[in-house]
């Protein structure tokens, strides 16, 4: 079988412990989550929840399958095979002295990222893109020494008209059902 990375979308109701169950489900099954982004969508009472776990696509359609099932869970989507809009965000402080302040600065401002904090001895540097390009920015920032990062996670959604998720009218007839 296949492993490749799969980018889960879940629509999920903003209530204690939904996180909790739908993690211990994917610890059963021996998965790893390799990013986990949650956050409210433009839906009211309901978070969206973006998942990147690596396994066969047999076995992960099972998962979402499984996903699907929990109470509060109101709809899960793999589009790993999708047109997709992919990003992440990360925080990133370097040392930095006088000498290299400019260097550091030319680095960022190639990759369109953003100095939000100025210290005596660090920058702290904001970027956002895919992990390629966030990957690349740290590595070459490390030649400078990195103090610490922070990165989010990857969020995603289908391009163009077609949604991942739910309309308003569909999360209530799911709503209905239960």
């Amino acid at each position: 079988m296949v492993t490749m990375k799969h980018t889960l979308i879940a629509l999920v109701e903003d209530k204690p412990g939904v996180l909790n169950r739908m993690v211990s489900l994917f610890r059963r099954r021996g998965f790893n989550i390799e990013s986990l982004a949650v956050g409210h969508c433009e839906l009211p009472n309901l978070s969206r929840m973006t998942l990147v776990v690596s396994g066969a696509a047999v076995t992960v359609e099972q998962v979402r399958k499984q996903l699907d099932k929990l109470v509060d869970v109101v709809k899960v989507s793999d589009i790993s095979e999708e047109e997709k809009l992919a990003r992440e965000l990360a925080l990133i402080k370097v040392r930095a002295t006088p000498s290299s302040r400019s260097e550091i600065i030319q680095v960022v401002d190639v990759f369109r990222a953003n100095i939000v904090d100025v210290a005596p001895d660090s920058l702290t540097i904001e970027v956002t893109g895919d992990e390629e390009k966030i990957g690349s920015l740290v590595n070459l920032l490390r030649s400078f020494g990195i103090k610490e990062m922070a990165k989010t996670g990857r969020i995603a959604m289908t391009r163009g008209g077609r949604s991942a998720t739910l309309t308003q009218a569909k999360v209530s007839k799911a709503h209905d059902k239960r």
